[in-house]
């Protein structure tokens, strides 16, 4: 007797989507014969399921061996997915490795830390440099509104004891590296140099630096917003600091904050004069294929941008210096690692060939051939070798090196030793 929507014989089908069962290692498959299957496509996945329509009579038989495999196995595996190859052959995905893969878009499964351990290291490291500041450099912690008009952004200012008079010090925003990074006391060394040589020197813990709490590190917008929160440094001092020349200020950095300095220099409306980017970031599109997932999802879980570079080409791309270098008409300083385990040469050397070629007149660059490691740093920390007990430089040739270069491309642009206070014959010592 045919039932109604059957055929004869069968009664209304059951549909089990077998390719769902949990697999053995030896990727056991439970199959009906090929008359009883319907391979069928779920509509928006790649993922194809082979659904089997099971006549009555085999019914209470199949759904046992069924069961007997989903206990057997349960413990063993998770359940393997399949995909097309194109041509109709059904290609077993590996679970493991598609879990080592998944890359979310979704904001809310950012990356969490330790948000107390975070607030009671930055205390630490506020009462070294209260420590180690004092009677050296006046230093000071502040706070001043982003440009963006969402966030107040704390910062570090070191400034000469004895200022000079309006417009007397140049001055330096100084960029702190890592995607989720802070400012340290290894950074004091090169800070206190900078303040000998006449600078005042601000240091912004831009949104997603660590050591603020939740919402502050959650609000991290790689190449975004934080752009502005750095540049708006800059603001500050010039409104609150009448001894900083605003003609005279330049950026930089090593790392992430080497990128920040590069993609601030070549906005339209920037003040700096000088931009000195030390190991930076430089291509994102390539960085995040070189990286992969484990590095990819601190940025595709970032609320600004909610995706990996193939489905976010354009924000990755303009956040990429590489592809501002068109636009860089401020003198800049990049120095690069050839043996660099975080900025890959891959990645760096892309941008200093870049700049070689098109940008010879207003750029200096320096590339470093495996230059001696510190910690457990391979290249990327060549230039920031510090004891962490005394909190002194650990010279190596290339980090001298690099700060002697550094330093002059800094003194010639921004003239750190001039004060336009005082005489120009007492200055030169002529009459």
């Amino acid at each position: 007797m045919q039932k109604k929507g059957g055929r004869p014989g069968w009664a209304a089908p059951l549909f089990v989507p077998v390719d769902s069962i949990p697999q053995t290692p030896d990727r056991v498959h439970f199959r009906p014969p090929e008359s009883n299957r319907i391979p069928t496509h779920v509509p928006g996945n790649d993922v194809t399921m082979n659904l089997h329509r099971i006549p009555p009579a085999a019914r209470r038989s199949t759904l046992h061996r069924a069961a007997l495999l989903l206990l057997a196995t349960a413990a063993l595996a998770t359940p393997a997915l399949a995909q097309s190859n194109g041509n109709g052959r059904e290609v077993v995905m590996d679970t493991a490795r598609a879990r080592a893969l998944y890359v979310s878009n979704r904001w809310e499964d950012h990356p969490d830390r330790d948000y107390a351990r975070d607030i009671a290291g930055k205390a630490r490291t506020d009462s070294v440099f209260e420590a180690v500041t004092d009677g050296v450099v006046d230093y000071r912690k502040i706070t001043y509104r982003s440009r963006v008009g969402d966030m107040d952004i704390p910062a570090y200012v070191f400034q000469p004891l004895e200022k000079r008079g309006s417009r007397g010090h140049a001055a330096m925003v100084w960029v702190h590296g890592g995607v989720h990074g802070n400012w340290t006391a290894n950074y004091w060394p090169f800070v206190r140099e900078a303040v000998e040589r006449g600078y005042v020197v601000i240091v912004p813990e831009y949104r997603g630096s660590t050591g603020y709490g939740e919402e502050h590190h959650r609000a991290i917008d790689y190449g975004g917003y934080e752009v502005d929160d750095a540049i708006s440094a800059y603001d500050w001092m010039t409104e609150n600091l009448p001894h900083v020349d605003p003609d005279r200020v330049g950026m930089m950095g090593w790392s992430h904050g080497g990128y920040i300095t590069i993609l601030s220099i070549t906005r339209d409306d920037h003040p700096f004069q000088a931009g000195a980017a030390i190991v930076p970031v430089t291509n994102l599109l390539f960085r995040l294929s070189f990286k992969g997932p484990g590095y990819q999802r601190s940025f595709a879980t970032q609320e600004r941008i909610q995706g990996l570079p193939f489905e976010q080409r354009e924000i990755y791309k303009e956040r990429s210096p590489y592809y501002a270098v068109d636009r860089l008409d401020t003198p800049l300083l990049v120095h690069v690692a050839t043996n660099d385990q975080d900025v890959n040469f891959e990645e760096a050397s892309m941008l200093v060939y870049k700049l070689r070629a098109t940008r010879p007149d207003i750029t200096e660059t320096k590339i470093y051939v495996d230059p001696a490691p510190w910690g457990r740093s391979i290249g990327h920390a060549f230039s920031r070798r510090v004891d962490p007990e005394t909190l002194e430089r650990v010279d190596s040739p290339a980090q001298r090196d690099s700060w002697n270069r550094t330093w002059t491309f800094l003194e010639e642009h921004l003239r750190p030793y001039e004060d336009p206070n005082v005489p120009v014959d007492l200055r030169t010592g002529t009459n």
